[in-house]
């Protein structure tokens, strides 16, 4: 069986489509259909469907996903044999949001780099949502991730550091208006967010529903420095974790406010599946991880 179609696969899934995977291969689409058809034929297996104008993994290409992964595993572990973190070569897929990813991952990127400088580094910033099921389905080795309230029983999950949140609002904002803290009040603000089932995005609902401090309608926007933005200019108030908004406390851009929430420590974890195969690159990266990111406060 020859390993590239199984490569391209791969890249299908991860990629998202046929045309994007021939992209990212140097291949053109016909390569690429043409690879996966004798992959099929060799399998005798469907792998692919179309439903609408998407191509779906039927159940068959879902049920041999784990081979896959193990014969390419096994592939890189022969050509990777014997050589040192300077010499190995492949890619280290990562998952994470975009609030670690801009105020924390520079300088582990810079290590990891400096490491293993023939390893293929690939980031791919996604909603907190989604990254459990990014390692789940292999599209990604590892996942950095805020706190979660459960995980995949087929992950394994490993606590990196501590962080704070805290609610922020507009230095234009009307002051007498942010009282946080009395209960029963009605406020003439929209809370802003860029993940509403981040952890403490949650917490900071609860807080308020159970001091019935009722907002106008939430908004949503696509990143925590929209968020930063949107409330600098006083569209709103948001919940940020306080690592993102150090320059902008010093500098008045934002201001604080107060709730009973403001000590409460939540914490980072790295995820990766329980039946990958830890290669010498994810090993590296975890070690650099636990280095750089697992401190008191992320």
């Amino acid at each position: 069986m020859n390993t590239k179609s199984l490569v391209t696969f791969k890249t299908i899934l991860e990629m998202g489509s046929f045309q994007k995977a021939a992209d990212k291969l140097g291949y053109t689409q016909s390569t690429v259909t043409f690879q996966i058809k004798q992959l099929e034929e060799e399998l005798a297996l469907k792998l692919f469907e179309k439903i609408g104008r998407r191509m779906e993994l039927t159940q068959a290409g879902k049920d041999i996903m784990p081979y896959v992964d193990m014969i390419l595993q096994g592939a890189e572990q022969i050509g990777n044999y014997g050589k040192s973190l300077s010499e190995i070569s492949g890619s280290l897929k990562l998952a994470i949001p975009d609030s670690i990813l801009i105020y924390n991952m520079q300088p582990f990127i810079r290590a990891f780099a400096h490491e293993a400088p023939n390893v293929q580094l690939v980031i791919n910033s996604i909603q907190s949502g989604e990254i459990n099921q990014s390692v789940v389905d292999g599209t990604a080795d590892i996942g950095i991730n805020c706190e979660k309230e459960s995980y995949p029983d087929s992950v394994i999950h490993k606590q990196l550091g501590n962080y704070k949140a805290v609610l922020v609002a507009s230095p234009f904002a009307d002051r007498s208006l942010l009282d946080f803290v009395t209960p029963h009040q009605r406020k003439p603000f929209s809370l802003i967010c860029n993940e509403p089932d981040g952890y403490y995005q949650l917490d900071m609902d609860k807080y308020l529903a159970g001091k019935d401090i009722v907002l106008n309608a939430p908004m949503k926007v696509q990143s925590i420095e929209a968020v930063k933005r949107c409330v600098m200019n006083n569209l709103g108030i948001a919940v940020v974790p306080t690592y993102s908004i150090g320059e902008e406390l010093k500098n008045g851009s934002l201001m604080p406010i107060k709730t009973e929430l403001d000590e409460k420590k939540y914490h980072s974890f790295y995820i990766y599946h329980k039946n990958k195969w830890i290669s010498p690159q994810m090993e590296l990266a975890m070690n650099l991880m636990k280095e750089y990111l697992g401190n008191e406060n992320i």
